[in-house]
């Protein structure tokens, strides 16, 4: 089970800090991954992260303004978000896989978790 918390309304040029918990056994074997949907559109890769951490990989529209991490000690993983804009603007939600390595594709990922919402205002 997955579960995602941290969203909410900031003013563009923003932070925030999504938290994804997991209650899963062995957390380190999963490779985990952020979305988004915006109303309207296709769900978006964000940020994944290899099982160690050691590895990650952005979309290109949150490049250099997200840092993705885990916590294997604590069954976590989380989305640090910085200089937010409107277009951030979504429905975020973490993902997990049974994987070595960084995945980009959501339809790759087996387990989700109910997402959190992102607003930004302008």
């Amino acid at each position: 089970q997955l579960q995602a918390c941290g969203g909410g309304l900031v003013q563009a040029g923003g932070s925030l800090n999504l938290s994804c918990a997991v209650s899963a056994h062995f957390f380190s074997l999963y490779s985990m991954g952020w979305f988004r949907q915006a109303p309207g559109k296709e769900r978006e890769f964000v940020a994944a992260v290899d099982r160690s951490g050691g590895s990650a990989d952005y979309g290109d529209s949150v490049k250099g303004r997200v840092t993705i991490s885990r916590d294997n000690a604590k069954n976590a993983m989380y989305l640090q978000m910085n200089s937010l804009k409107p277009e951030d603007t979504a429905v975020y939600y973490c993902a997990a896989k049974l994987s070595l390595r960084v995945i980009k594709r959501a339809d790759e990922y087996n387990f989700w978790g109910r997402g959190t919402q992102v607003t930004v205002s302008s």
